[in-house]
């Protein structure tokens, strides 16, 4: 009986509004929203759960409504603390730090959070959903680097690279039976 996660990268949030936990979503990003919804939709979802971050909670909730369901709301699936403000760091900022964090997975900025410590807290939450959820179908509202984490707990090749060459949104299709069994990337957008 196999469970299957279907990973949603939240979709284009505009950089400079709002805190990382309160930016929505860009006119992109809720296009791309319905996108997802189209393309999900016949996948027959029981279950949708999401990061607490607005961004994230918009590019599935249309699917979920349309489902007949509810968004669940788990807060450690939010997206790495990288830095003790919520606020967004710059790109160009942002790539120093994951080169070091992915080289060093206890690496943090002072009163932030290491990819080890992220890693921890979202797997948790991940391993209760592949218990509780056994045999279903669950869509996980995410974020780039917790999403690369996640994934990458369960197979080493989802790093610092597969992570860079991810899209906003994008969708991987993960198939569990007690351990990883595929994972296939559905975004085509």
């Amino acid at each position: 009986m196999n469970t299957y996660i279907y990973m949603v990268r939240h979709g284009d949030s505009p950089k400079t509004e709002g805190n990382e936990r309160t930016r929505g979503l860009t006119a992109r990003g809720k296009c791309d929203a319905h996108h997802i919804t189209d393309l999900l939709y016949g996948e027959d979802i029981d279950v949708f759960v999401s990061s607490p971050y607005t961004r994230s909670i918009l590019t599935i909730q249309e699917l979920a409504e349309r489902s007949g369901q509810e968004v669940i709301v788990f807060e450690d699936l939010k997206e790495r603390i990288f830095s003790t403000d919520d606020k967004r760091l710059p790109d160009k900022e942002l790539l120093p730090l994951l080169t070091q964090s992915f080289a060093d997975p206890n690496f943090a900025l002072r009163g932030a959070e290491s990819n080890a410590d992220c890693q921890n807290r979202a797997i948790s939450v991940l391993k209760e959903l592949l218990k509780t959820y056994r045999g279903q179908k669950i869509v996980l509202g995410t974020h780039g680097a917790v999403m690369t984490l996640m994934m990458g707990y369960f197979n080493s090749q989802y790093g610092l690279n597969f992570l860079l060459h991810t899209s906003k949104p994008d969708i991987y299709r993960i198939e569990f039976n007690q351990e990883l069994v595929d994972v296939k990337r559905l975004w085509k957008y």
